[in-house]
């Protein structure tokens, strides 16, 4: 993808969180069935790092389940924030995650995260180098052996969410502009707006696990009426 693409998309869906943020959040007040059975998983003695943490509601659940390690999330949308800093014990950072190889120091801890996080979040981020190169990153942040569990989202799957699909023309791009798998779509809660979101094949995950040095241990659909919704993955430093 060509970068200015990439920098166009990026700008929308920042625009589309700026505006839309608390409306958004507004929906995101329960834990989606996939991020519950992740939650299960993940030990009270382990240093947690959220990235596109969004209103802080994953972290907040660690917190309030008694977890004894360090929890940190970070996300770029400041109205999202601004809800998760309620959330006491827990630490959270403005931080733009297209830059994130250039400003991970801040994020870093001694010895590395036992467990990064990146849920639903990794479907608007335009250009598999871009991708790539905060993968990488997410590698290095990781202890050995450290866990990096993901989830993107998977709205083909749903009749109603590919009706939201909108023509590209809408926003001055086409079709030919974009990668295999980019779409644009469409929202209508206190307004409308439109954002960007990627529709990841399970493949193509194993594909980006393998470039960014990482194994995949686990791969499962969740959540949506028909269970569907989400594709996690837990993959291995």
């Amino acid at each position: 993808m060509d970068a200015s693409i990439t920098k166009q998309l990026i700008e929308l869906n920042r625009k589309f969180y700026d505006q839309f943020g608390e409306s958004f959040s507004a929906t995101r007040q329960r834990l989606q069935p996939g991020v519950k059975q992740v939650l299960d998983s993940i030990q009270a003695d382990e240093s947690v790092l959220d990235l596109g943490c969004g209103n802080g509601f994953f972290l907040r659940a660690l917190h309030d389940r008694g977890h004894q390690a360090a929890l940190l999330g970070a996300d770029f949308s400041l109205p999202l924030l601004r809800e998760a800093e309620s959330t006491p014990g827990v630490k959270f950072k403005a931080l733009d995650l297209m830059q994130l190889s250039a400003v991970s120091d801040q994020l870093s801890v001694a010895g590395g995260w036992d467990v990064i996080t990146m849920f639903a979040t990794m479907h608007h981020i335009p250009s598999r180098e871009v991708r790539l190169d905060i993968l990488l990153t997410v590698k290095k942040l990781l202890k050995p052996n450290g866990k990096f569990i993901l989830s993107n989202w998977q709205f083909l799957n749903s009749e109603k969410l590919k009706a939201r699909v909108q023509p590209w023309g809408r926003v001055g791009l086409s079709d030919s502009d974009m990668d295999e798998g980019d779409y644009l779509l469409d929202w209508r809660s206190g307004g409308e707006g439109l954002r960007y979101a990627h529709q990841f094949s399970e493949g193509e995950l194993f594909g980006l696990a393998e470039q960014a040095q990482m194994k995949v241990e686990a791969s499962f659909l969740s959540d949506g009426e028909n269970g569907k919704l989400g594709l996690y993955q837990i993959w291995q430093a």
